[in-house]
């Protein structure tokens, strides 16, 4: 080494912390790596995430080439900066001290954090082409790997740990859920609106959405030929239920238009509309919205009374109903399913009873609980515990609410009063 001039010393360190900087920057760029991206670019054909997708496919391997290269090149790196302080300073103990604290600071500032930094920053950039080195060192230095990693193996078995098994990571709904909401920039806000809806739909039941009794529109077999004609002609639905005597007597489903078809202008008999009635599909409560999707899919069906555990009737639900759940409402509604609130003048807000609490948070904005009661009617029963008189004032989850009218033992009309206009006191 004495004869070696110092010039050369200082390039070799040199070459000795830029391969240092090459090892750590290559993995930390390689374990911050997007896998989903990865995976994406890789089935593309992109031959720089095929490679880096591969080597990370056995990390000990990969692991093993990067540290071994990093820690024989730091202890070059320490040894030669030894040389080069005893050459200046002397061989005594604090030239060996000196040398100690300037290759730390040299290997931590140039060959450690710096670099790792950048390739935390710029995986892609720096993981890609670094790849093309990896993979033939790992080759060239598989035995000493194989070797080393014999040792490790023994290791984690004493340890009981199966890292192969913790290595593939299933992602979850919630983490699926974060990522869509975090792609806020790159996804059309419609399309974000869309996907996050989604994720909801095994979270929400046909309760939620269904039509309720009260409101369903249905014909009276029982009743007079005319009238039967007349609410068929009539009828803003192309579906209707048909019972006998009580709703909960349900006797099938008749097609407006085809009827209409059929008769051809003329008044049909109940006979003839008992012909064309279509067998009722019944759909429990609490079924998952999800899942009625796909059983309306397979059955071939749009639409389906929902029952309870006792066979009685709570409500109807349909496909529009669930897709408007996705996509959002749609244009063409009934006169009869008008909306269900009305803006007042000083700001306030007059809702019917019957209105659903998840619609009401997501047109009004308000923050009512929905994991009870499923209409505003149901939650204030449950808040008083009584029908309230008309005219009382009350406050549920920060909203001020009266009861405008009540009308056979349920809540009809409710005032959502203008939230308070908060003044700043200086």
């Amino acid at each position: 080494m004495d004869d070696i001039p110092l010039s050369a010393l200082l390039i070799a360190l040199g070459v000795l912390l830029v391969l240092s900087a090459f090892f750590s920057i290559s993995e930390i760029s390689m374990m911050s790596l997007n896998r989903y991206r990865l995976r994406h670019l890789a089935q593309h054909g992109h031959r720089g995430a095929q490679l880096a997708a591969s080597l990370l496919a056995q990390t000990d391997k990969l692991l093993g080439v990067i540290l071994l290269g990093n820690n024989l090149i730091n202890a070059l790196a320490a040894a030669l900066v030894t040389v080069i302080a005893v050459r200046f300073l002397g061989n005594n103990e604090f030239a060996v001290t000196m040398a100690t604290l300037a290759v730390t600071f040299l290997i931590l500032v140039f060959s450690e954090i710096s670099p790792k930094i950048i390739g935390a920053a710029y995986a892609e950039k720096v993981a890609f082409p670094a790849s093309y080195v990896l993979r033939p060192l790992i080759q060239l230095s598989y035995p000493v790997i194989w070797f080393v990693n014999l040792f490790v193996q023994a290791l984690l078995w004493l340890l009981r740990l199966r890292p192969s098994e913790a290595q593939e990571h299933k992602i979850s709904m919630p983490e699926l859920r974060t990522l869509v909401l975090e792609a806020s920039g790159f996804i059309p806000k419609k399309h974000q609106s869309v996907l996050l809806n989604l994720f909801e739909l095994e979270e929400i039941t046909v309760d939620d959405v269904m039509t309720p009794r009260s409101q369903i529109e249905a014909i009276d077999i029982a009743a007079a030929p005319e009238a039967v004609w007349q609410q068929l002609t009539t009828s803003h639905h192309t579906q209707l239920p048909v019972y006998a005597g009580e709703l909960n007597n349900l006797i099938g489903i008749v097609h407006t238009r085809k009827v209409l078809h059929q008769a051809q202008g003329e008044p049909i008999t109940l006979d003839a509309l008992k012909e064309i009635l279509r067998e009722p599909y019944f759909i429990p409560v609490g079924t998952p919205l999800l899942t009625q999707l796909q059983h309306f899919q397979e059955n071939q069906r749009k639409f389906g009374i929902v029952v309870d555990e006792y066979g009685e009737l709570q409500g109807l639900v349909t496909v529009e109903d669930i897709l408007e759940e996705i996509v959002g409402e749609f244009t063409t509604r009934s006169p009869l399913r008008a909306t269900h609130y009305r803006a007042q003048e000083d700001g306030s807000w007059l809702i019917d009873g019957s209105s659903s609490l998840r619609e009401l948070n997501r047109k009004l904005d308000t923050k009512f609980p929905i994991d009870g009661p499923k209409t505003l009617n149901g939650l204030i029963l449950e808040y008083f515990e009584d029908i309230p008189e008309a005219g009382t004032s009350f406050r549920i989850a920060d909203h001020t609410l009266e009861v405008v009218q009540t009308q056979d033992r349920v809540v009809k009309v409710v005032r959502l009063c203008a939230p308070r206009a908060t003044t700043e006191i200086t």
